[in-house]
């Protein structure tokens, strides 16, 4: 026992990945099933949607002028960072099933990085929203005074923070040298640092959930007095439009990713006595399924950016993609398409240029 204890103490950097999988009973495919090739073709369909609707996202909010502001800057991030997500459940697609056996310990690490990069990212730009809208709706603005630079400087810390993050179980922070500490969702991965992931994703997701309740409690309150001064009525409901919105966005995200990370919090906790495994992949689903909810709410409770998503949907067809070395205004846009994007709201100041009801 003596000696079994030492060896198990000991770093195992000749030790491959089978070999994790093995100690922790995780199973790994020898051969393809039909079920294989169904996860993997539905997974890669569902990879490319993400994909495609972000960059719709991404470029509606590059486009149009009316979303050149810090708080659709930051959206537009977020756009980035479920982008990035379908690019690695593509690559995590990719990588599973009897290929899980041919991997080498970089390429797993790899593979487990670019999915906490992603989470990591989204977590992040969430956070710098409702610190934005807290601040500015405190304010009694519907937009961020913060200069372009300064966000720019924002988008930049958040992906240096996520990708630090990504890349601690690969440096320090794993089993190898602790084979006792082995996740059985993760084989590589140490279950201290599972924890520590899922308690902090978990206090963010709490924080900012507090942030928007006080936002909200104030917003209500301004609602009450703006409804006896006609004037600021608009503004009002402006603001309690977009913070639905954003909302929204959060509360999906909250659901998505919650039992995931309890998931990881039980088997950092509990090790092979959770049967995490049993509905592991269930959860990662789920989780991959919210980088395609946000797209759908933005079409869904943005009118302008319905009309964005429209107009180059259209343009796309009619192949008449043109490239633009600037943004532009919605009302200039080419009356060939296959519906002119009219601006029925022109004369309507600029802070309703937001969120349709």
């Amino acid at each position: 026992m003596a000696m079994e204890s030492s060896v198990l103490s000991t770093c195992n950097a000749t030790h491959n990945v089978t070999f994790f999988y093995n100690l922790v009973g995780k199973e790994i495919s020898v051969r393809w099933s039909s079920r294989d090739y169904l996860v993997i073709g539905l997974g890669l369909t569902v990879c490319s949607i993400v994909v495609l609707a972000n960059l719709l996202v991404m470029a509606a909010i590059f486009i149009n002028r009316r979303f050149h502001f810090p708080i659709y800057y930051l959206l537009g991030n977020m756009a980035a960072a479920d982008l990035f997500a379908g690019m690695a459940y593509a690559n995590l697609m990719l990588n599973t099933g009897p290929w899980t056996r041919t991997l080498t310990k970089e390429q797993w690490y790899i593979r487990a990085a670019l999915i906490d990069i992603s989470l990591t990212a989204s977590v992040a730009n969430l956070l710098a929203v409702a610190v934005e809208r807290h601040q500015t709706i405190m304010a009694m603005q519907l937009h961020s005074n913060m200069s372009k630079r300064r966000v720019v400087l924002l988008i930049v810390c958040i992906w240096a923070i996520s990708i630090i993050m990504g890349l601690v179980p690969s440096t320090f922070w794993n089993c190898e040298c602790n084979l006792d500490d082995c996740s059985t969702i993760t084989p590589l991965y140490s279950r201290r640092f599972l924890v520590f992931w899922a308690i902090l994703n978990l206090l963010v997701f709490f924080i900012m959930v507090a942030v928007y309740t006080r936002i909200f409690l104030h917003v209500r309150y301004q609602s009450r007095y703006a409804a006896q001064h006609s004037s600021e009525l608009r503004h009002s409901q402006t603001v309690v439009n977009l913070m639905k919105t954003i909302s929204i966005v959060l509360g999906a995200f909250v659901i998505c990713w919650t039992p995931g990370l309890l998931t990881l919090l039980l088997d950092g906790l509990l090790g092979k006595a959770s049967h995490a495994n049993a509905y592991e992949k269930f959860c990662l689903v789920i989780a991959e399924c919210n980088s395609l909810v946000n797209p759908i709410i933005y079409s869904l409770r943005d009118d302008e950016m319905r009309r964005t998503f429209k107009w180059i949907l259209c343009c796309l067809c009619r192949r008449r993609d043109q490239r633009r070395r600037g943004p532009i205004e919605i009302d200039s846009l080419p009356e060939d398409c296959e519906q002119k994007l009219e601006d029925k709201n022109s004369s309507v100041k600029e802070d309703r240029w937001t969120i349709g009801v």
